[in-house]
């Protein structure tokens, strides 16, 4: 039998080299998302707007686009000044990095323990691999990756698998989506066919917020203009989220994040 092929093949950079990639290649730093765009997102988030939770269920406590300003400040290093409303708008490359090394100590202690891991995104087309490499390397180490059931629909689309990472499809095509119903419908249906939920989830939009809410173990990747993950993260539903530019002109940008990552877990 043939030896099996590594999860990813790739220089692992140090932190100070993850840094410069990160912030040449615009995963981080000086990212394309404008600031009108997040501080519209900020504000609908404290108008109360479901669309731009994310799954996850913020009552009352984020009624301030101000407070919600401060939080994407301190978490993700936009700027910090309410009366910049036009222009630029940034994410720290340290607090990306230091959001990877989160995530990476609980991958690990996936792998350690042979826990059951699943995952998903609605951003295929910047993600999708990120979610392949992970997933091959915690099968490697002994983790079980689930296998959602078949047959599930959600949002006038289909949920499939493909490279492990449940998607929504429509039209055979794989759709960006900030909806928390395809991971409700995967959920549902573990629980509908007697089967457990999984003890960690990997995602990034909905996915990772509608798994958080419903109290699982939930990490994920989250851009400038998508606060609600990090207002999970700040209350402690959300475990990790990683703050990432998470649709760049080259998917394969994230490789040397993507080994960094599986590095620190331990998982190389």
């Amino acid at each position: 039998m043939g030896r099996m092929p590594k999860p990813i093949e790739t220089h692992v950079p140090n932190r100070a080299e993850l840094v410069d990639h990160l912030v040449r290649t615009r995963i981080s730093g000086q990212v394309a998302t404008p600031r009108e765009n997040n501080l519209s997102h900020y504000r609908k988030l404290a108008n109360g707007d479901r669309h731009y939770w994310l799954g996850l269920e913020l009552g009352d406590r984020w009624t301030d686009e101000q407070d919600v300003l401060a939080v994407m400040a301190e978490r993700v290093g936009v700027v910090d000044d309410a009366t910049h409303r036009f222009g630029q708008d940034t994410i720290d490359p340290e607090l990306t990095v230091a959001g990877l090394d989160r995530m990476a100590a609980r991958l690990r202690k996936a792998a350690l323990d042979r826990q059951s891991v699943l995952l998903a995104t609605g951003h295929p087309g910047g993600l999708l691999d990120v979610h392949r490499a992970t997933a091959a390397a915690l099968r490697a180490a002994g983790c079980e990756i689930v296998v959602i059931p078949a047959g599930l629909v959600a949002d006038e689309g289909s949920v499939w698998q493909f490279a492990d990472v449940a998607v929504l499809e429509r039209g055979a095509t794989l759709w960006h989506t900030h909806s928390p119903e395809p991971m409700a419908a995967i959920l549902d249906g573990l629980a509908a066919s007697g089967r457990p939920q999984p003890d960690l989830v990997v995602a990034d939009h909905g996915w990772a917020g509608c798994a958080a809410q419903r109290g699982l173990d939930a990490v994920g990747y989250a851009d400038c203009n998508d606060p609600a993950l990090f207002l999970g993260e700040a209350e402690g539903t959300l475990q990790v989220a990683v703050p990432l530019d998470d649709h760049v002109r080259d998917p394969r940008f994230y490789d040397p994040m993507v080994a960094y990552l599986l590095s620190a877990a331990g998982l190389l």
